[in-house]
């Protein structure tokens, strides 16, 4: 296996990345790395306060550092957060280092996922949750979709249907 590439779980929050990256992990033997976990651990602070004392650049600029290194690590399930697409650099190295898979998600199945979780920084103060969701979709869509070297619908699936699917469908070299 000294030709092991990564695999890069994008899609939007709500998708089921990380849980499904979990699996995946365990599942072909890798090691699992949530993106936004990873950000925590080096800068000693929570996404939120990162966004609050930042704002979304500083962030990005942050978690975009945080791909490069890990694209550079060979045989790694990732988790990435759902914007991490929106960098042309964060799209190319993990297109170039690895399988990217998008989760494909509907909006009224995010927003029923992500509805009571306080962690979600561009959702806070949003009146409308739906509307908030739909529109940070109708931009990033595009872009996960162009990164993806494999989409696999989640709306109506089980996590573990999620995984086999993806395995039955990953090249053989990471297998």
């Amino acid at each position: 296996m000294e030709d092991l590439r990564n695999i890069f779980l994008v899609g939007p929050m709500g998708s089921g990345k990380t849980a499904v990256g979990k699996r995946l992990a365990r599942r072909l033997r890798l090691p699992f790395v949530d993106s936004d976990l990873e950000i925590e651990r080096r800068t000693g602070a929570d996404i939120t306060l990162i966004f609050d004392k930042e704002g979304e650049a500083g962030f990005r600029v942050r978690e975009s550092a945080v791909i490069l290194d890990l694209v550079s690590q060979p045989g790694l399930v990732v988790s990435t957060g759902g914007g991490a697409i929106l960098l042309p650099e964060n799209r190319a190295a993990m297109q170039s280092s690895g399988t990217v898979v998008y989760l494909e998600t509907s909006v009224a199945r995010q927003a029923e996922r992500v509805r009571r979780s306080a962690h979600r920084p561009l959702l806070a103060g949003a009146t409308d949750l739906t509307a908030r969701l739909a529109e940070l979709m109708a931009h990033r869509a595009p872009l996960y979709a162009e990164v993806a070297h494999l989409t696999v619908r989640t709306d109506g699936s089980r996590v573990q249907d999620i995984v086999e699917r993806i395995v039955a469908a990953l090249p053989d070299r990471i297998l």
